[in-house]
């Protein structure tokens, strides 16, 4: 059982659980905090919005949250500066990766076949440069703004070679910042950004067990109070974050896929 809150909501409940005699722990990687039972077990999780800061010392703070959203996959990348919900800078970048007749990208490739040829050595060196530019542009917002938060969604396979790009990440992957985005993310483009944030700045409830949220009786007592505002409720500060402020990059970095390369009887050479 889940429950989605809309950011006036959770922070009202984030509040309300601090005046109440409920014990929670808070998880700072997930941005979570996690509701106690009476015998110290885990009941409820409750997921902040990343808008809806939360100190190490249990006590909500009121300052407006900074952060970068940093969506990669296979060839697409959007990454984005927001404060306070709102986007106020993105970039969209794109990248010759994935080979063409087989749909795999030439890193998942190297690691069944360990070998390479013309075509993907230009895949290779696109790789390169993509997440060369993806760290150019996170160094540039994070010599520009305090960050306090770092959301994103990158796989295994991909990180290694974001944490060991020429130009370095402005964060390493231990940094207490990074907040997984707990949300699957379609291909990334702008929209897809918006509707990531849009995710974030809201809260939710999951129940651990089968009693629910009833297992929390503030907590139960809190929603029944609550009962009339609806989870689908979108507040003004919601809205507002589908707009762009001061800039809008929408610049695609698109390359020629060099599809005959592919077809080339080139040496074939290692890839370490």
């Amino acid at each position: 059982m889940n429950q989605i809150l809309h950011r006036e909501k959770a922070a009202a409940l984030l509040h309300f659980l601090e005046a109440s005699p409920v014990r929670t722990t808070y998880d700072l990687d997930k941005h979570r905090l996690t509701l106690l039972g009476e015998a110290a077990e885990e009941m409820v999780h409750f997921r902040l919005p990343i808008t809806v800061p939360y100190s190490q010392t249990g006590i909500a703070e009121s300052k407006p949250v900074q952060y970068v959203m940093l969506l990669i996959q296979a060839g697409h990348c959007a990454l984005g500066y927001f404060e306070d919900g709102r986007c106020l800078n993105h970039k969209v970048f794109r990248a010759y990766m994935v080979r063409q007749k087989q749909g795999k990208s030439q890193i998942k490739y190297l690691k069944t076949k360990g070998k390479s040829r013309a075509g993907s050595r230009v895949r290779l060196g696109e790789t390169a440069e993509f997440f060369d530019n993806i760290n150019s542009r996170l160094q540039d917002y994070f010599q520009e703004h305090r960050i306090d938060r770092v959301a994103i969604s990158c796989s295994k396979t991909l990180q290694p070679y974001l944490y060991t790009a020429a130009v370095p990440t402005p964060f390493d992957k231990r940094d207490p910042r990074l907040f997984k985005i707990p949300k699957h993310i379609h291909t990334p483009i702008y929209e897809v950004l918006l509707d990531a944030n849009r995710f974030l700045q809201r809260g939710e409830l999951i129940a651990l067990t089968e009693a629910g949220f009833a297992a929390i009786p503030a907590l139960q007592d809190f929603l029944q109070h609550h009962a009339g505002d609806s989870a689908e409720e979108v507040s003004e500060q919601d809205e507002l974050a589908d707009e762009v402020y001061l800039t809008d990059d929408w610049e695609e970095d698109t390359l020629d896929t060099g599809d005959d390369l592919d077809e080339e009887d080139d040496d074939i050479v290692d890839w370490d």
